[in-house]
């Protein structure tokens, strides 16, 4: 009887919290209808989305770098008095040169632009657009988590509703039994102890089906967790738990096309291109670069003016610069060092998980190859369990057949409908794992 509980309870593993009956109309979903919600209401997809956001406006800023900057500054500085200097003259009055002039006001135009850089602007923009890259094949990865854990769940709920009907339909049988022996009890036809034993099974069954009721109520909350829904919506599913009849490809052209399908893997190639951008801007740290700037200044005084006075003057300036930092005492060196060992890091992620996508690939087919091969078997199972619980039912009632004969064979039964329900299942999860497996 241990056994035959940890049937449900493995049927309806799937189901984490437990739920309450809503009072609107149930909502009907399909697989398909459950996954396009769950996507559409998905806070894990909104949030990298919105890291996909931030990693483009990155790239807008990288080329933005290498534009010219204009800015705009303005200043006043108050000084203490002095005294005016002034170079007498013989025919007039003293010609002041340097006034005493304590309110000054600075205006300018800047204008900045970086010419040649060595090629550093430009590995940061394709180190931002790989970066950029990647994260929109995050997006991707989570939406495939995604999709995968509402499979999972919608599942759940189909298989609990199977356990339900099939727990449900052994209860009607055992009821019917406890009443055939208590009319051959009253007839003496059997002893108390049978009543006895064949309402213990109906109370353990009793029992089965409460489990898998609130199993498939927790599982039905997941479900509605996943897809966006209020705690108390009824939803009933739209599926049949049958196991398809698709056939599976050979393990080489799956871990092929796993290959060229899964996000993950052309997010970690984008990044190991990223990384070796990045070095390659770190790298050109070392070189000189060549920029060129000028300004108008309105100032009063204006200190580029000679005699200074107390009047608004405009003046300009452009030049071209060059700056080069020919001794950093090993600086960039490090940084160079730096970079490259993040490449290799990420490059050696990309190898580990090759490796792991074929032996995830091919333990997923040979997961599938066995949920089949277990439904094969549970349904012969189920056929001989029924035939032997009516060969049963037949010799009782001829009256060379115990109770117990009748009770073993109502346990079986029910233990290969259970046995049938959770292979199905496990049909249908496999297939989806497998799917993920291959980044569909």
């Amino acid at each position: 009887m241990n056994s035959l509980k940890l049937s449900v309870v493995a049927v309806c593993s799937a189901a984490l919290f437990p739920g309450v009956v809503a009072a609107q109309g149930p909502l009907r979903l399909t697989l398909d209808d459950a996954i396009s919600r769950g996507l559409a209401e998905s806070h894990r997809i909104a949030e990298m989305k919105a890291r996909n956001e931030g990693a483009a406006a990155a790239v807008q800023g990288r080329q933005a770098a290498k534009l010219p900057q204009v800015s705009a500054q303005a200043g006043y500085t108050r000084t203490n008095h002095i005294e005016p200097f002034a170079i007498p003259s013989a025919i007039g009055p003293a010609k002041v040169i340097y006034p005493d002039i304590p309110d000054n006001y600075r205006t300018r135009v800047d204008f900045q632009w970086p010419i040649y850089t060595f090629g550093r602007f430009d590995a940061l923009e394709r180190a931002a657009q790989a970066e950029a890259g990647a994260s929109g094949f995050d997006v991707v990865t989570t939406r495939n988590d995604l999709k995968l854990e509402i499979t999972r769940a919608f599942w759940a709920m189909v298989t609990a509703t199977e356990a339900v009907r099939v727990v449900d339909e052994s209860l009607k049988r055992m009821d019917a039994y406890v009443t055939d022996v208590r009319n051959r009890l009253k007839v003496g036809l059997v002893p108390p102890n049978d009543v006895l034993s064949a309402e213990a099974q109906r109370s353990r069954q009793q029992m089965l089906l409460v489990q898998a009721r609130n199993a498939r109520e927790t599982a039905l909350i997941e479900l509605r967790r996943l897809i966006g829904e209020a705690p108390d919506r009824a939803i009933e599913v739209d599926a049949v738990l049958e196991a398809p009849a698709r056939t599976v490809e050979a393990a080489d052209a799956l871990v092929s096309a796993a290959r060229d399908a899964r996000p993950e893997r052309k997010a970690l190639e984008l990044r190991v291109q990223g990384a070796g951008e990045r070095r390659n801007a770190v790298a050109a740290n070392a070189r000189p670069i060549l920029s060129t700037g000028g300004g108008v200044d309105l100032a009063n005084p204006n200190t580029r003016i000679f005699p200074r006075m107390d009047a608004w003057k405009s003046s300009w300036d452009i030049g071209v610069n060059i700056t080069w930092t020919f001794a950093d005492f090993g600086r960039v060196k490090a940084d160079v060092a730096e970079a490259a060992a993040a490449q290799r890091a990420v490059r050696e992620r990309l190898a580990e998980f090759d490796t792991v996508l074929e032996v995830e690939v091919r333990q997923r087919r040979l997961d599938l190859e066995s949920a089949r091969a277990a439904v094969s078997s549970a349904e012969d199972s189920l056929r001989a369990a029924s035939e032997a619980r009516r060969v049963v039912g037949d010799r009782f009632d001829a009256g060379v057949a115990s109770s117990t004969d009748v009770l073993d064979a109502q346990v079986a039964l029910l233990q290969a409908g259970l046995d049938r329900t959770q292979a199905l299942a496990g049909v249908r999860l496999a297939e989806a794992r497998l799917e993920r497996a291959l980044g569909r």
